[in-house]
């Protein structure tokens, strides 16, 4: 989310106050960003794959039409609660099964990646448990992505190719050793490299989350909650 210094509440205020076009852009971007939390809470609720896509599809949809983010406000707390609230209202019965629009229908007019679904969290979870997972991923690889953007811009992405698969799991035994000597370094320049990238990583995961706030004070307590969301 951090193009342009646009945060997560600049784009939820402007899909109230922004033009019919900003509006759009604005909710299309707080969609991709927040689509796979929405789909993994409905799945874990019991529904099935294609009426999951279409609940998350028009979620998105009724977020735009009722305006019903006109009722978010940055000092009251998190965003991803706002949402979570606003979905439970909404899968409580605040639409009508037999007149609901179909993906394709109603004020959506982009397509969500459903082709990078979310795997199903695991059946002891509770659809909370499932929605904090799943946002907590999504944040870890938004901010995977910009260490990649950096890595291509810095002309060392054949370096991160290689180091990538270690920034997120413990590797295995031999594992730097093997790739030190494909690139011709030593294991412990790839150590060394693979702690940077780590360190890295936790800096851009803190951005991601300081965007979502308007006090950056509960970023560490954010980091704290999104660590323990991905240990569950």
């Amino acid at each position: 989310m951090a193009d342009f210094k646009t945060t997560c509440w600049t784009l939820v205020m402007t899909t109230t106050h922004g033009t019919d076009v900003a509006r759009q852009a604005a909710l299309e971007r707080l969609c991709q960003d927040y689509w796979p939390p929405v789909y993994s809470y409905i799945r874990r609720r019991g529904q099935g794959e294609e009426e999951s896509k279409d609940l998350t599809q028009e979620f998105f949809a009724r977020l735009l039409e009722k305006r019903w983010l006109v009722g978010a406000d940055p000092e009251l707390g998190k965003f991803r609660a706002y949402l979570l609230t606003m979905l439970k209202r909404f899968l409580a019965g605040s639409y009508d099964h037999d007149t609901r629009q179909k993906r394709g229908g109603g004020a959506l007019h982009f397509r969500l990646d459903w082709d990078s679904i979310p795997e199903i969290a695991d059946k002891a979870d509770t659809p909370e448990e499932a929605f904090d997972r799943r946002w907590a991923l999504t944040v870890v690889h938004r901010a995977m992505a910009r260490v990649h953007k950096e890595a291509e811009a810095s002309g060392r992405l054949i370096l991160f190719a290689a180091l990538s698969p270690f920034v997120l799991t413990e590797p295995e035994p031999g594992a730097y050793e093997q790739v030190a000597a494909e690139l011709h370094l030593s294991r412990s320049a790839i150590a060394m490299a693979v702690h940077r990238l780590r360190l890295r990583l936790r800096e851009l995961v803190r951005s991601e989350i300081a965007e979502t706030l308007i006090n950056h004070s509960a970023v560490e307590t954010e980091m704290q909650e999104l660590m323990a969301a991905l240990r569950k």
